[in-house]
């Protein structure tokens, strides 16, 4: 996960922060020393790095901290507020123009996941219920149309293609079907280069003073770093982008683009590609990503990822039952199948206040809930709603069934039994409407 090390370094640090009662001005220069090569080991630019712990150090020999009685928690909180200061401030949105359609040309490097992001954009506008059109204007790489035409297909938004028409002429075609069918929006997925070259920069200065976007937003790669960085200042130079889409930062990206594209360009990050799904987009929150940096958690994402993925009214049907019947495998199994909506369980951990840093070397592993899916999907029927009949031989049945080994079975029905035990002291009345709200049967 993105900010992973950068986040074991900050944790350390004011780890050794807190041991200290007082705060000299010696301390602070030594902690902004560490915090300094933590953001440059991040591949945060380094003028951003030395700008940055600069900030936060004038603040931190204030008296605000000297004169507190947590100083190491004061010194965090400032962090934390400058962080959120330079990836932005707040969210930003979309520009909404006095006219429908919008229109959101969408620019990158080859490669760095324009096509697929143009379908995320529309899931999500969709989502909020717009009526989004992807336009197919990268002509020159083989199928890019193509897999436009899935990606739309897959996300549920129609597509707009003129072959190997002209880009600039497929754009103004795409925005007049836009008015006559209703479409609100209109993502334009433009051609990439493997490196920027004049040919590509001038293809979209024409497409911009063509069809004036409401929004250019530049895809970028998290994993290529600093280097995401120059591609980011470049692109602005000559377009004047409105914002950034941050792709991968799901993966082992050190996070320095994200810290630095903001200040390097003075635009916003608007949103962050998180995963392989098309779902797997966020509006990029800068005050939450600073509090996943320094191990607070990300609890409103987590509740809005929940709201998003997880059906509301089967999560509190299969809870009245459980509290009314008992817990058997079907309720397991519906339960395991709301969570991977969700994404990888890494994910939702590092979103949890403390837990990343807690399970740091734990190796979670997303294949056991597929093999503990595949165990109880083995068992028939009457086994899942009455684990208690499941005898050795039904064992090595479910065993061979799943391609699994009897221990694991005898692990995963031990798992149950602890569960249901767990279960037992829910049915306790007071904790019972503190849990769900709301008046349980009997």
């Amino acid at each position: 996960m993105a900010f992973e090390s950068l986040s074991e370094k900050l944790s350390a640090v004011f780890k050794r922060l807190k041991s200290k009662g007082k705060l000299s001005e010696s301390d602070v220069k030594e902690v902004m020393r560490e915090v300094r090569l933590a953001l440059l080991e991040a591949d945060v630019n380094y003028k951003v790095a030395k700008d940055f712990t600069k900030k936060v150090g004038e603040r931190a020999v204030g008296a605000e901290v000297m004169e507190s009685l947590t100083p190491a928690q004061t010194v965090i909180k400032i962090v934390d507020e400058e962080l959120t200061k330079l990836m932005g401030g707040g969210a930003v949105k979309l520009n909404s123009p006095s006219a429908p359609p919008a229109v959101i040309m969408l620019c990158g490097l080859q490669g760095s996941g324009k096509t697929t992001h143009a379908g995320k954009l529309g899931l999500m506008l969709k989502n909020q219920g717009h009526r989004p059109l992807l336009a197919a204007c990268d002509i020159y790489r083989p199928a890019a149309i193509q897999q436009l035409k899935i990606v739309g297909e897959k996300a549920g938004v129609p597509v707009f293609e003129m072959g190997t028409e002209k880009p600039v002429k497929i754009c103004r075609a795409a925005i007049s079907h836009a008015k006559d069918y209703g479409n609100d929006y209109v993502i334009i997925d433009t051609a990439g280069r493997l490196q920027i070259d004049e040919t590509l920069m001038q293809e979209l200065k024409d497409i911009k003073e063509t069809v004036h976007p409401s929004d250019i937003l530049l895809v970028v790669d998290a994993m290529t770093g600093q280097e995401a960085v120059n591609v980011a200042k470049s692109f602005n130079d000559l377009l004047d982008i409105t914002g950034v889409i941050l792709t991968k930062l799901d993966g082992d990206a050190r996070g320095g683009a994200a810290l630095s594209v903001r200040a390097v360009t003075g635009k916003p990050i608007k949103f962050a590609g998180t995963g392989e799904k098309l779902a797997d987009l966020e509006v990029f929150h800068p005050d939450r990503m600073a509090s996943r940096i320094l191990g607070m958690g990300d609890v409103l994402t987590l509740i809005e990822d929940a709201e998003k993925n997880i059906d509301r009214k089967k999560a509190e049907d299969t809870a009245r039952r459980m509290m009314h019947t008992g817990l058997d495998f079907n309720d397991i199994l519906e339960e395991m199948r709301q969570m991977q909506k969700m994404g990888p369980m890494k994910n939702i951990i590092t979103k949890m206040p403390g837990m990343a840093q807690q399970l740091k070397d734990v190796d979670i592993d997303d294949r056991q809930v597929d093999r503990t899916e595949a165990m109880i999907l083995s068992m028939t029927e009457q086994e899942r709603a009455n684990p208690e009949i499941i005898t050795p031989p039904r064992k090595r049945r479910i065993a061979a069934g799943s391609g699994m080994k009897v221990e694991d079975v005898n692990r995963l029905l031990k798992g149950y039994d602890q569960m249901r035990k767990v279960m037992k002291q829910f049915k306790k009345k007071g904790l019972r409407k503190r849990l769900f709200g709301m008046k349980m049967p009997h």
